[in-house]
C-alpha cells in the first residue's frame, strides 16, 4: 500500500469533517456518555466527546465510516481533548492515555471494516491522523486580565501532557500526527517538542507530522497575535509533512490566507475550513455544494494538497469536496535551489 507521501505526490487528499457536529446528531444523553463503566462518576460527563471512544465506540466508528464512504482519505481520531490537562475538566486526567489508544483503535477498525466491504481493486490507501488539539490552557496568554504575566500552565506541563497523548496515539496505531486548531504557537511547540522526545526515546523514526493553525479574524493573525508568516516560520523546524489552516473561518474568509500560505510553504498545504460562519444560533448554514465550490477554486488555483472540513461540516460536505477535487492536480512543492 502506498505511503501518504506517495499519495500526496499524485493527488489532492481529502481529510474528514467535523466529529462534534456528527455526535450532536445522535442526541446522546448523560447516561450514554457514562456507559456502564462510569455510571457512578461524581461529575457530569455529557459533552466529553472523547470519552465516547470508550463508552460508545460503535457511534464513533459509525461516524468514521460515514466519512470514509463520503470519500475521505484521512480520518482524524476522536482525541481533540484527550490530554490530562483538558480532561481535568471532568476529573478524568488518569484516562488520557487510554482515551488516545481507544480512539486510535476506533479509527483503525473503521478503516478495516470499511475496506472489508470493498472489492480488492476498489481499496485505496486510507490514513488515520492522530488529532492533537490546542488545550484549554495557553502558554502565551494570561487567563487573568489583572495579571498579564500569570500563566495557568507551564511549558513542561504542556509537553508532558502531549507526550502522554502521543504515546497513546502511536500505541493505538495512527499513521500521522496532526497538531491542529493552533491558536497559541507556544502550545504547538510543546506538542512538537513532545513528538521529537517520544520518538527519540523509543529510538524509531518519527511518524509524519501535520500542523494546522487557526486564523481567528480578519486581521490575519492567530489568537496569540502571530501573523501567518510568523506562525509558519515558528513551526517549520518540525519539518512537517504539511502546514495548513482550519477552524474559525469559513472558506470564503480563509481564502486569502490559504493563498498566502501556498506561496511561502516549502511543504504540503492543508485547509479544512468551517461550513461558513456561524449564524445567530451558533449553527452553520453553508451547504455542501457551496463549501465544495470554494475548495474546488482553491484546488484549481494550485493552493492546496489536502482539503476537508471543520466545524459544521458533515459527510455530505466531504462527499461534495471529494467529488469536486478528484480530477484536479495537487499543488506542486516549490523547487529548492542549492547555492554552491
Amino acid at each position: 500500500m502506498k505511503t501518504i507521501q506517495e499519495c500526496l505526490q499524485e493527488r489532492i487528499l481529502v481529510i474528514d469533517g467535523a466529529m462534534g457536529t456528527m455526535i450532536q446528531r445522535y442526541k446522546l444523553t448523560e447516561d450514554d456518555y457514562r456507559g456502564e463503566r462510569f455510571k457512578d462518576w461524581h461529575s457530569d460527563l455529557k459533552g466529553n466527546n472523547d470519552l465516547l471512544s470508550i463508552t460508545q465506540p460503535e457511534v464513533i466508528k459509525a461516524i468514521h465510516k460515514q466519512y470514509l464512504e463520503a470519500g475521505a482519505d484521512i480520518i482524524e481520531t476522536n482525541t481533540f481533548s484527550s490530554t490530562s490537562i483538558a480532561q481535568a475538566d471532568y476529573d478524568m486526567q488518569a484516562l488520557a492515555y487510554e482515551l488516545n489508544v481507544a480512539s486510535a483503535r476506533c479509527a483503525r477498525q473503521a478503516i478495516d471494516e470499511f475496506n472489508a466491504g470493498l472489492a480488492p481493486e476498489a481499496i485505496t490507501p486510507r490514513f488515520v491522523a492522530g488529532a492533537i488539539g490546542p488545550l484549554n490552557k495557553t502558554l502565551s496568554l494570561s487567563p487573568d486580565v489583572n495579571n498579564p504575566g500569570y500563566r495557568a500552565v507551564t511549558f513542561d506541563e504542556v509537553a508532558d501532557a502531549y507526550y502522554e497523548q502521543i504515546k497513546g496515539l502511536v500505541d493505538g496505531g495512527v499513521d500521522v500526527l496532526l497538531i491542529e486548531t493552533i491558536f497559541d504557537t507556544l502550545n504547538a511547540k510543546g506538542a512538537i517538542f513532545a513528538i521529537k522526545k517520544f520518538f527519540r526515546n523509543i529510538q524509531k523514526p518519527s511518524l509524519p507530522v501535520m500542523i494546522s493553525g487557526t486564523i481567528t479574524d480578519a486581521s490575519g493573525r492567530t489568537l496569540s497575535g502571530q501573523t501567518l508568516e510568523a506562525f509558519y516560520t515558528s513551526v517549520m523546524h518540525a519539518k512537517p509533512l504539511s502546514v495548513g489552516l482550519n477552524c474559525a473561518l469559513g472558506a470564503q474568509e480563509m481564502r486569502p490566507h490559504i493563498a498566502e500560505l501556498s506561496q511561502m510553504a516549502g511543504c504540503y498545504v492543508s485547509a479544512y475550513p468551517n461550513a461558513g460562519l456561524p449564524n445567530a444560533m451558533g449553527e452553520y448554514d453553508e451547504t455542501p455544494s457551496e463549501t465544495a465550490h470554494f475548495l474546488e477554486d482553491w484546488a484549481k488555483e494550485g493552493f492546496v494538497n489536502i482539503v476537508g472540513g471543520c466545524c459544521g461540516t458533515t459527510p455530505d460536505h466531504i462527499r461534495h469536496i471529494a467529488e469536486h477535487v478528484k480530477t484536479i492536480k495537487p499543488r506542486q512543492l516549490p523547487v529548492v535551489e542549492t547555492v554552491l
